[in-house]
């Protein structure tokens, strides 16, 4: 990391250590449970830090200070943009909500808490009626009211009241969500602030954290080039290596907040696979899934689309992914109490996320919640039954998710 480049790093820290042994360091044999509790129990107390002007003797006190779990370059985040799609017709539910199964489920995500990460949210809005919204604003926008509209739409399909006699909400028994406002706002968009939200919202009892959202790699890259002066060989090879600590960073991240399920509660972090893809294109192409979604420990979303021979993949959905879900034409709420119709994996996000709070529903009256678990029942809940025949895996992973059927 050159020192000359004053950029702010992101740290994620432990508490300090009650004895000698250090549990990350990895457990002997005969203290394998006592070692997992200590992993739990420094990871309910880490924190995330940031220093704006890292020396090179900073970087490498860092690199040896057995309280530090991870640090990397703060790097650049911007919203997954949708596209914009054919207004949806009427019916009783929305065709994503239909596709998932979550009209028929008769889990309603009651007592389960969401988190979305975002552009903030409409909190007036009449789909947000009687929910619980406990709102935080990373970006020094004064406070975490939706401008873009983006937030509001994912929130809606997570845990939308019903609008105009139409269901547009997964888990619309959703009583309590906390929202973060990521994006946006003078100094939305970094990766500092995204684990910050991230944390923020384990710490506040999320057992699901949706994150619409992506790296900004061409425009760190560009920035490198046009505000430091740097060649495009030079700015390009140092955006990669912060690039893939970040990743390393949110991976570490994911795994901590499933190693403290033990002594919290689970959380689930599920996330846009992205929409850089064009399948469609001449020439046609397919990018991979893009961090933070490519991340270990973070359930990645491709998005699907209805049509008469089956569902199909959206050509703008990246490949790779864990799951897929409904991301094409998905009718939510938007600004000033409106509605839209949109497209993107920031629309098929939050169907998962919503199916999510379904299984831990329906997972919490059997006892505990387990991130394994949770995570296990969602994965193994999707299916190619609805895929046009074809479907490539590689493309959607296990396949459409879909919600819990009865309480056995």
């Amino acid at each position: 990391m050159s020192e000359r480049l004053n950029r702010k790093i992101v740290i994620l820290r432990a508490p300090a250590l009650r004895s000698t042994r250090d549990p990350f360091d990895g457990p002997s044999a005969p203290g394998l449970e006592s070692a997992a509790q200590g992993i739990a129990e420094r990871a309910v107390g880490m924190t995330v830090e940031t220093d704006d002007n890292p020396s090179s003797s900073t970087i490498n006190a860092l690199r040896n200070d057995h309280t530090v779990l991870g640090f990397a370059p703060a790097m650049p985040m911007i919203l997954i943009e949708p596209l914009d799609a054919d207004a949806a017709p009427a019916a009783a539910a929305t065709w994503g909500v239909k596709a998932v199964g979550a009209d028929t489920s008769p889990f309603t995500g009651t007592g389960v808490t969401v988190a979305v990460l975002d552009t903030g949210i409409d909190a007036d809005h009449p789909a947000f009626a009687g929910v619980d919204l406990v709102t935080k604003d990373f970006t020094d926008a004064g406070s975490a009211e939706d401008d873009n509209g983006h937030g509001t739409h994912c929130a809606g399909t997570i845990f939308g009241r019903d609008l105009g006699g139409q269901r547009i909400g997964v888990a619309r028994g959703v009583q309590k969500a906390l929202i973060g406002k990521v994006l946006g706002g003078p100094n939305g968009g970094s990766s500092d602030i995204l684990a910050s939200a991230m944390l923020w919202a384990a710490d506040n009892g999320a057992h699901v954290i949706s994150m619409s959202l992506g790296m900004d790699f061409p425009g760190w890259v560009d920035e490198l080039v046009t505000v430091n002066g740097l060649p495009i060989p030079a700015a390009t090879s140092i955006a990669l290596e912060g690039y893939r600590a970040n990743v390393r960073l949110f991976e570490q991240l994911a795994n901590l907040l499933n190693a403290r399920a033990s002594v919290a509660q689970t959380t689930i972090i599920v996330a846009a696979a992205g929409n850089e893809s064009e399948r469609a294109g001449n020439p046609a192409y397919e990018i991979n899934v893009a961090p933070p979604a490519a991340a270990f420990g973070i359930t990645s979303v491709a998005a699907l689309a209805d049509g008469a021979g089956g569902l199909t993949v959206a050509p703008f959905s990246n490949t790779m992914a864990t799951v897929a879900g409904p991301g094409v034409g998905v009718f939510s709420a938007w600004l000033n109490g409106g509605t839209k119709t949109i497209s993107g994996t920031s629309m098929a996000t939050p169907h998962v996320a919503g199916v999510t709070a379904l299984w831990a529903e329906r997972l919490l009256a059997q006892g505990p919640l387990s991130p394994i678990l949770l995570q296990s029942k969602l994965i193994g809940s999707g299916t190619f039954k609805p895929l046009k025949s074809g479907t490539d895996p590689v493309d959607v992973g296990a396949g459409l998710i879909q919600a819990p059927t009865s309480t056995s």
